[in-house]
């Protein structure tokens, strides 16, 4: 019997043939298969977000967006500076004359530059909002292909499982009725061999599971695996609503804020002067005071600008064709998504009914070989068909959640 006729036996008889010894006793529990107390995948994601870098990475980008606001918020363009300074005469002119002077400067905005400066500290921030929508949806994507993984390593071990135990029940009555002169030696050999290869399977398929649980836990920090989620309503939603599409527009309305922020920053910004004078002429004069007040105003635009307004531009473009891009590819992902679907539905439809079939077929060689009227390899060649047939419906099964999965990621809908 070929391996993978071998690794697929115990499915058909312990779930199609109600004839067998394997089914008149329920299953021995096997210990790396038992699945425990399961939760949702949105809980799952919560999870995973906490102990990811992107979370860290929204974090810094959302601190980012507030420091902006705040400065946006600041009534001046810059830190005010104090400036001091003191004269004194020399000579027999200037003896005992004295002149000191304080003076505070206070950078002020450029008309309609704190506006432009709010609206891009604004746009900053949904930006970093939408960023993180997305990076959650791609966390998501992650976390439901492992669980797809996982779901097929399980149902491959549970087959695996089936097996072992069918068969070395099956063994067990090839050797009573060879002792009871019913069957050949030979018999009993094909039989004990055919177990012992299905304890090899389950030991491969125990590796795999153990493997598949060991990723999801990195990823998710939980070892359990979360219960497939439901159909969500809505499936034709817009797509303008999909966390790409609205990251792709949010990007290009931060770009346009950047570079009017950079063309509204012509140059140096205006500064307003306050300063206090304090004079003595000389030796026994009266010191006198007075106030200053002065404005700055740079003249022309500073050149220095030039390379920032032409990376903001940069930015802008790159920001527009990525957005012009992204609506085709997420239009695409929706119908490839939409299409895997429907054919996992009908061949799951297919599988089922043909796993049907053929454990009928196989309950119905059971019983002539009970009664003596088949032979052991006819049997196995009918259980190995059945068995495989039921195999297929299984990992079809995991399939459909795992096509579901998909439809839901490319639709843009979180857990």
């Amino acid at each position: 019997m070929k391996p993978s006729l071998r690794f697929s036996l115990a499915c058909a008889l312990a779930g199609g043939v109600p004839g067998c010894p394997a089914l008149a006793q329920p299953a021995t529990p096997v210990a790396a298969t038992v699945a425990p107390a399961r939760f949702t995948m949105a809980q799952a994601l919560d999870a995973a977000w906490a102990r990811s870098l992107e979370s860290a990475e929204a974090s810094g980008r959302q601190r980012q967006a507030e420091a902006q606001q705040r400065v946006a918020g600041s009534w001046l363009a810059g830190a005010p500076t104090l400036e001091w300074s003191q004269r004194e005469g020399r000579g027999a002119a200037a003896a005992g004359s004295r002149e000191t002077e304080i003076g505070l400067a206070l950078p002020l905005w450029r008309l309609g530059q704190a506006q432009q400066n709010a609206q891009a500290a604004q746009a900053e921030s949904d930006w970093a909002a939408a960023a993180e929508r997305a990076a959650r949806l791609r966390l998501a994507a992650q976390l439901r292909e492992q669980a797809g993984r996982l779901r097929l390593a399980e149902a491959d071990a549970r087959q695996a499982a089936r097996q072992r135990q069918l068969l070395e029940e099956l063994g067990g009555d090839v050797e009573r009725r060879v002792q009871a002169g019913d069957l050949a030696p030979a018999d009993a050999m094909a039989a004990r061999a055919e177990m012992l290869s299905a304890r090899t399977l389950e030991a491969e398929a125990q590796q795999s599971l153990a493997t598949q649980r060991s990723a999801w836990a990195l990823l998710s920090g939980a070892p359990t695996l979360p219960e497939p989620e439901p159909i969500a309503a809505g499936e034709d939603a817009a797509l303008e609503q999909h966390a790409e599409a609205q990251l792709a527009e949010a990007a290009v309305q931060r770009s346009r804020q950047r570079v009017k922020e950079v063309q509204a920053q012509r140059g140096s910004p205006p500064e307003l002067g306050l300063g206090w004078r304090q004079e003595r002429p000389g030796l026994g004069q009266a010191q006198q005071h007075s106030l200053a007040l002065s404005l700055r105003l740079p003249l022309g635009q500073d050149p220095h600008s030039q390379p920032r307004l032409a990376a903001a531009l940069a930015e802008q473009d790159l920001a527009l064709l990525q957005q012009q891009r992204l609506r085709p590819q997420l239009e695409a992902e929706l119908a490839l998504a939409r299409g895997q679907l429907s054919a996992v539905t009908l061949q799951l439809e297919a599988e089922s009914e043909r796993a049907r079939l053929l454990s009928e077929r196989a309950r119905l060689l059971k019983k002539s070989f009970q009664a003596g009227e088949s032979a052991l390899p006819e049997l196995l060649r009918a259980l190995s068909a059945a068995a495989q047939a039921e195999a297929g419906a299984a990992r079809q099964q995991a399939a459909l959640a795992q096509a579901r999965a998909r439809l839901q990621q490319a639709l843009g809908q979180l857990p």
